[in-house]
């Protein structure tokens, strides 16, 4: 259990504290969430940079560490839903994307093959975490009651909000059929 496959694990720990504080009414929740998943994207890159830079790449982190982001960034969209910031429909695309990915390396490590995450899914994950950070910046700023944004602050988020979003599931769309189709033998002989 390298460095790398232990901060990964940290980070699938920081999930529950983080659901459970954008689950509860609690003065400053919101704003914790927010630290909590800050730190938990800087884990996701410190965990892939010091496992490329000290050669500490590992089965177990190829196949864990994209299923952490997933179950990470999953969480965080079905809380924003739940709590009517995101609309259901953009999630159900992210969440659809994640969970044929996830079949799909399975289906690859039952034929001895790992399929690493790509460039274009980097990408995507970026965004969507930027998308996540943005709208729990929103939530943590309506959690100070000395800051009072005027209609045409929230018109402007509310607009930023969507370009951010729109990306993240441009992008979500776009690596997965990426991916699906660069490991199409996969799914052409079942």
């Amino acid at each position: 259990m390298n460095l790398p496959n232990q901060l990964t694990l940290w980070r699938l720990g920081l999930v529950f504290p983080f659901v459970w504080l954008l689950s509860v009414d609690w003065h400053w929740s919101k704003s914790i969430a927010l630290l909590l998943f800050l730190a938990a994207s800087f884990t996701d890159y410190a965990d892939g940079y010091i496992a490329r830079r000290y050669q500490l790449v590992t089965v177990f982190g190829q196949l864990m560490d994209p299923l952490v982001d997933k179950i990470m960034i999953v969480s965080a969209f079905i809380c924003l839903v739940a709590s009517q910031d995101l609309p259901a429909w953009t999630v159900i695309i992210i969440v659809s994307r994640e969970f044929l990915i996830t079949g799909l390396r399975l289906i690859g490590v039952s034929r001895g093959r790992t399929l690493p995450a790509e460039r274009l899914g980097k990408h995507k994950t970026v965004w969507q975490m930027v998308t996540v950070v943005y709208y729990l910046l929103l939530k943590s700023i309506n959690e100070a009651s000395w800051v009072h944004l005027s209609p045409t602050a929230e018109t402007i988020a509310s607009a930023v909000g969507t370009i951010v979003l729109s990306v993240a599931v441009i992008l979500t769309l776009f690596s997965g059929l990426s991916y699906l189709a660069k490991n199409r033998d996969l799914v052409s002989d079942v």
